[in-house]
This record gives C-alpha cells, structure tokens and sequence, in this order.
C-alpha cells in the first residue's frame, strides 16, 4: 500500500497533470484532490491523507492558510508546498506554519516522488536559497533601530565548531542537502545506500541538536560547516 497523497491545487489543468505525473508509482496513492483551501480541508477529514501536495498561491485561503489549520487539528500529516521562485518569504511563512519544505513548480516526478518519500519518513525538503533565507530569519535584529548585519558571502559565518565535531563524510554529506539532493539523490552521488545516507542524516541531527533538514543546513551554516 503507498503513501496516501492529496493534492491540492486551484488550476484544473494543472492539478490534472500532476496527478498524471504521479500516478504510476507504486510507492504513491493519490487519495485525493481539492481545487481550493476549503475543499481540502474537507478532503482531509474524509480521506486522511498521510502528505499533502498544496500550492502556496492558492485564491482566498492560502496554501499557507491550509497548512496552519491542518497541523493544528492534524500534526501528523506532512505538508510540501509548490511554489515559484518569487515566493520565498511565503515559503518561510508556511515553513514557520508547519511545513516540511517546498518543491518549485515543474519538478520532475522524481524529484516529487523522493521529496513525498522524505517527509513521510520524517524528513525535510528545502532548497539552498530558502535555507539562506531561513538563516536571515533566524538572525532577525532584536530592535526596530538595529540594521541587520550582512550575509558574508563564500566564507564561514561564524567561527563556531559544533561541540561534537562532523566527520568528513557527515560534513559531505549536510553540503549535498544543503544543495536540495534528496537522500536518494544524495546516496547516488556518494555511492552509498539510502539507509547509509539516514544514519548519517541521523548522527548529524544529533550532533547539531535538530531535528531535520532546514535546521541542520541552518546550523551547519551559523556554525560555518558549510557554505552557500
């Protein structure tokens, strides 16, 4: 049986092809489909869904909006938002809300497919420009009168190693998630199996003190372990 999916967005034609381009794979059910906020809520009481697909641009209740309301009556459904490039503060916003990353309009049905399979294993999906921005957020001045100091670009931004040091391959390994690669993507390029790459993942979290992705990629950053 595969992991129960809803998708959810506000364009007929689109929505049309996305469930086309997932199905097919043994892995993903598409359980069901919603062309508005309000309707997916609906569905979610219906069908419990395990993820959902949601657009962020949807018209009156927002993909944001959707993601706030399920987490909070639903924390146990994972939510990966589509979006486009010019979206990154909304992307933040519904991060903050609860969901476990984005994909950009267009992926390819692999790249979804891997993405699905993260965050229903736990993880998280995200991008190298959000977790740059994730960092400026994380770093917001504490007054209105405070400017923000500048991102250094190609260098460390703080010389702050992690109490319990990253090995080699574990720092290798947070550069390639950093980048967006998926676990699966990730164990391809260092020719290692996918559970390799989740221990890995694991002893990172755990060295870092997080609990997914955008954190660890935030903290490799703040701690200079890796650069963008």
């Amino acid at each position: 049986m595969g992991i129960r999916v809803l998708v959810v967005e506000d364009q007929p034609k689109i929505l049309k092809a996305q469930i086309k381009l997932l199905e097919g794979f043994p892995e993903i059910e598409i359980v069901g489909s919603a062309l508005s906020g309000e309707s997916a809520l609906e569905e979610v009481e219906r069908i419990k869904p395990e993820v959902i697909l949601c657009d962020l641009g949807l018209p009156q209740m927002s993909g944001m909006d959707v993601t706030r309301a399920v987490k909070a009556k639903h924390p146990e459904i994972e939510i990966l938002i589509f979006t486009i490039f010019d979206e990154e503060e909304k992307v933040i916003e519904a991060v903050k809300a609860g969901a476990s990353g984005y994909l950009l309009k267009g992926a390819t049905a692999d790249k979804i497919i891997d993405a699905i399979r993260e965050v229903k294993a736990g993880g998280s999906v995200i991008q190298p420009n959000l977790a740059r921005r994730l960092l400026k957020y994380f770093h917001v001045p504490e007054t209105a009168d405070e400017k923000p100091e500048p991102m250094p670009m190609g260098r460390p931004l703080r010389d702050e190693p992690p109490t319990r040091p990253l090995t080699e391959r574990e720092v290798e390994i947070l550069r390639l998630i950093a980048k967006g690669l998926s676990n699966n993507e990730a164990a391809r390029v260092l020719t290692l199996s996918r559970a390799t790459v989740r221990t890995h993942l694991e002893h990172i979290y755990e060295k870092l003190e997080v609990t997914n992705r955008v954190e660890a990629v935030t903290e490799g950053l703040r701690k200079g372990i890796i650069e963008m």
